[in-house]
């Protein structure tokens, strides 16, 4: 019986390729959008990762930079808010972030709708049901 050997080179090409193709096709089903400048919080900058699945849901991710502990806003307020605006309409309260001392934070949280905007305001409340006046941080529109 004859055995073939296959060179070590060649078969990490094979590998390194095949792990290029997944990169790519993983990278292409994501969106990334920066936050625009806040009036409210200058110097926060963040940017938002979206990535759709086979289900047609969407993960979201926020990486926040400079944003200020929401009770040193004029007026002060209790919570940071995201929001998710769809085709439907009506934004949704999607979850609240926690500022920290290091002034960087992060967000994750998973939708069935498909965003068209996102944005963060200063509220009162964690729970409320429409967004209030003071908006922190907003994307462009995303799709």
């Amino acid at each position: 019986m004859k055995t073939t050997k296959t060179n070590f080179p060649t078969r990490t090409m094979f590998f390194l390729g095949m792990a290029i193709i997944m990169v790519f096709a993983f990278h292409s089903c994501a969106q990334k959008a920066a936050f625009l400048t806040s009036s409210v919080v200058p110097a926060a900058e963040g940017t938002v990762t979206i990535k759709s699945d086979k289900n047609e849901n969407y993960s979201i991710k926020m990486d926040i930079t400079n944003l200020a502990d929401v009770e040193r806003l004029q007026p002060p307020k209790k919570s940071y808010v995201v929001w998710l605006e769809s085709s439907q309409g009506t934004p949704r309260n999607v979850g609240r972030i926690i500022t920290s001392d290091r002034l960087k934070v992060s967000f994750e949280t998973v939708a069935t709708l498909k965003p068209t905007r996102l944005f963060i305001t200063a509220e009162e409340n964690e729970n409320v049901q429409y967004p209030g006046t003071m908006v922190v941080l907003t994307t462009d529109r995303l799709y």
